[in-house]
């Protein structure tokens, strides 16, 4: 039994334990990264596919006569088409949960920085002007103090849960927003009271029809002036020339994005202007802590077990 690793670079598994996987199937081909023009032959002759962000379409699928089963080595599986998968009999597995302690441990981490303002500090210091300064201290950039605050979390599965328990712990008041399923859950509120009073808003909802672009002019415009918005969630929940607009006129305090709504992005995206003050943009890296990613592994592992378990039945 033959399985194909699409896109091996985006888990660096030299720094992983990798022989369960290894041995899960007879024989494995693994490719740092594959291309549209790749995929196909790559994937032709195998029983099992691993990819992480590979494009797997109809067109992909129908010609893949062995595939049997897809692993996203991911939770979203929006690359992969389902409708497709199911009508060809390949069963998709994706692993959920994997990455519980790092993103919440990197959206606070970008939740302190905005308030705290270290990154401007530290840039001052290597730039000397603490050295120059007449006073054993800068007070140049404006720090906010979290506890007594409001925090706005949008989205609360797992993830948004354990940064609500996070922003507790600082002695802020959590807001949690209703869900968009319609579904009522006692003690939350409607979105359009949590942007209004919420000092920071965290976001760890799906990227859907629903919430493309959620965070767009209208919702900046009804925001607390001088807000801080953190997304570790998806770059398309975010307008982001709204958002860039929005720094620029001051109307946001802040702003820390890990994922964009093209990744990588282009040396033009509107983000990476360098006129935009308060703005952190980490490379889509919250969930890659070697534990975090040994875990996403091992869970990838437990899929095609189980599949294997189902075929000997």
């Amino acid at each position: 039994m033959r399985g194909v690793f699409l896109d091996a670079m985006t888990m660096k598994l030299e720094e992983l334990d990798t022989q369960t996987l290894i041995n899960s199937l007879d024989h494995w081909n693994f490719y740092e990264t594959t291309s549209a023009k790749q995929t196909a032959e790559r994937i032709a002759g195998a029983e099992v596919v691993i990819t992480n962000k590979v494009i797997l379409n109809r067109a992909l699928l129908e010609q893949a006569s062995s595939l049997k089963l897809i692993c996203v080595c991911a939770t979203g599986t929006n690359n992969i088409d389902l409708e497709a998968a199911q009508d060809l009999n390949i069963s998709v597995r994706n692993v959920q949960g994997y990455a519980g302690a790092s993103v919440p441990q990197h959206t606070l981490a970008l939740i302190l920085a905005l308030a705290s303002r270290w990154h401007h500090y530290h840039q001052d210091v290597m730039a000397g002007r603490w050295s120059q300064s007449e006073i054993f201290c800068l007070l140049d950039h404006p720090v906010v103090e979290l506890a007594g605050k409001t925090l706005g979390i949008i989205g609360y599965g797992e993830l948004g849960q354990r940064v609500a328990k996070l922003g507790e712990a600082l002695d802020m008041r959590v807001l949690i927003a209703e869900s968009f399923s319609g579904e009522k859950h006692p003690g939350r509120v409607p979105l359009a009271q949590l942007k209004k009073e919420s000092d920071v808003i965290s976001l760890h909802c799906p990227l859907t029809a629903q919430t493309e672009k959620l965070i767009d002019r209208d919702f900046i415009a009804t925001m607390k002036p001088g807000a801080l918005l953190v997304n570790t969630a998806r770059g398309g929940l975010v307008d982001e020339e709204a958002v860039a607009d929005a720094l620029r006129s001051g109307k946001l305090g802040g702003v820390a994005l890990d994922v964009l709504s093209e990744e990588p992005p282009p040396a033009s995206h509107p983000l990476l202007a360098n006129d935009i003050p308060n703005l952190i943009i980490t490379p889509h890296n919250a969930w890659i802590s070697r534990e975090s990613r040994q875990r996403l592994l091992d869970g990838v592992v437990r899929n095609i077990e189980t599949w294997k378990r189902k075929l000997s039945l």
